[in-house]
């Protein structure tokens, strides 16, 4: 995955930062068991990239929160799970954490195919659930709540960026997965929706790396631009072959994952400049809560360690949702926590306000697009408060609580 990681940056987000200071354990206020939280994050197995940041952001919220004192005054500690991209372990840790440990969240999940694992054995066990991911849209389930983007808030957005800056035709390529196909089926819609049309659409596996007859057939279509869901190690794969191949530059690309994992970090400039990407964070967002979350997040964790992309923000921004449901429920039960975070709770967050839905428990949230070019996305413009609309056209907690499954959301 990101070989340009160094191996000193990944020794710091390991196991070892679940384990607190003596003196801040001595810091939190001691009244009552320590809260715990599930991480099931995928710190081996092909999707650590994106796994460890994840993890290492989760872990120094609850730092932050053990030094100001604890959680209603008691010391949160974080029980972490390896689920090491692989499916038997997903819903073996599940059930660990929500029997044995006991849990009063998981944040965990990275992949669509995980969440659908995790998810309803957390329902079964009556274990509250963040998942901190972009992905698909459509699931409705009264004990989870999602902090990512879906369609709705980025797909659309780059759609309409896409016909309006290069053009009305465009071919996409997907992760071969519920969110690659999903999502591919979103951008059909909105690329029709503006007049536009779908060349066509091609799926990959996540460890795909040859992608020699796809750019040929690129290449016979020509396309105005493409649309890329890819995730795992493929990316990178595809971005050195298209370059290899002359068109960097001459078929443009918009992406709802790239970057994601830090795929820049590893590829040369001329390979990723003019991707154009849109998400809930950046982290060159210019605004005093993102200074200063970097600022004390790289005293921490080093200035070297590699930028904070929006997946890893929204292990962050989830944990802290879920801190401000508990102080306003009073405690960790799961009802009164669940009946919090319907409330509407907004949180001022380093991507700018962010606010849960009590419908359809995902966010309302601002939506940033912007260019890679040398490494770095530099901002094009500001979606404010872009709605989970998707989600909300097949998801009504408030009227049905005892919803429990995810919409394949019909977009044709």
């Amino acid at each position: 995955m990101i070989r340009g990681i160094s191996r000193r940056t990944l020794l710091k987000s390991g196991a070892a930062a679940t384990v607190f200071a003596p003196a801040l354990v001595r810091r939190a206020a001691a009244a009552g068991d320590p809260i715990l939280v599930g991480s099931m994050y995928d710190l081996s197995g092909g999707l650590e990239a994106s796994g460890k940041p994840m993890y290492d952001v989760l872990n120094f919220a609850v730092s932050e929160m053990n030094d100001a004192g604890g959680l209603l005054g008691r010391e949160v500690k974080v029980v972490s799970f390896d689920t090491q991209t692989n499916m038997q372990l997903y819903a073996q840790y599940a059930q660990e954490a929500a029997l044995k440990n006991k849990v009063a969240v998981v944040h965990g999940g990275i992949t669509s195919a995980s969440r659908e694992v995790i998810r309803p054995v957390l329902d079964k066990y009556k274990t509250l659930y963040f998942y901190d991911m972009p992905y698909e849209g459509g699931v409705c389930d009264r004990n989870i709540f999602i902090d990512g983007l879906t369609p709705a808030h980025n797909t659309q957005i780059l759609a309409e960026y896409g016909l309006k800056t290069w053009g009305k035709k465009v071919y996409t390529l997907a992760a071969d997965y519920n969110y690659g196909q999903i999502t591919s089926d979103w951008v059909k819609k909105y690329v029709k929706d503006g007049g536009g049309e779908v060349l066509g659409t091609e799926f990959f596996p996540l460890d795909a790396t040859n992608f020699g007859s796809t750019i040929s057939k690129i290449q016979a279509a020509k396309p105005d631009w493409i649309m890329t869901i890819l995730v795992g190690g493929g990316p990178i794969s595809f971005y050195r072959q298209f370059n290899a191949a002359g068109l960097s530059g001459k078929i443009p690309i918009a992406s709802t994952t790239f970057s994601g994992a830090n795929e820049q970090l590893v590829l040369t400039p001329e390979e990723s400049n003019g991707v154009v990407v849109a998400y809930n964070y950046l982290q060159t967002l210019d605004n005093p809560t993102n200074k200063d979350f970097l600022k004390r997040f790289h005293a921490k964790y080093g200035a070297d360690y590699p930028p904070i992309s929006d997946l890893t923000m929204a292990s962050y921004q989830g944990m802290l949702l879920w801190a401000a449901g508990v102080k306003k429920a009073g405690g960790i039960d799961r009802e009164k926590v669940i009946e919090a975070l319907e409330s509407g709770i907004t949180i001022d967050a380093p991507s700018g306000a962010v606010t849960l839905d009590p419908q359809t428990h995902h966010c309302t949230f601002d939506v940033h697009l912007a260019r890679m070019q040398d490494k770095q996305p530099v901002l094009i413009e500001t979606f404010p408060q872009r709605k989970p609309a998707d989600t909300a056209a097949v998801c009504d907690l408030k009227k049905n609580p005892r919803e429990a499954k995810q919409y394949i959301i019909k977009v044709n």
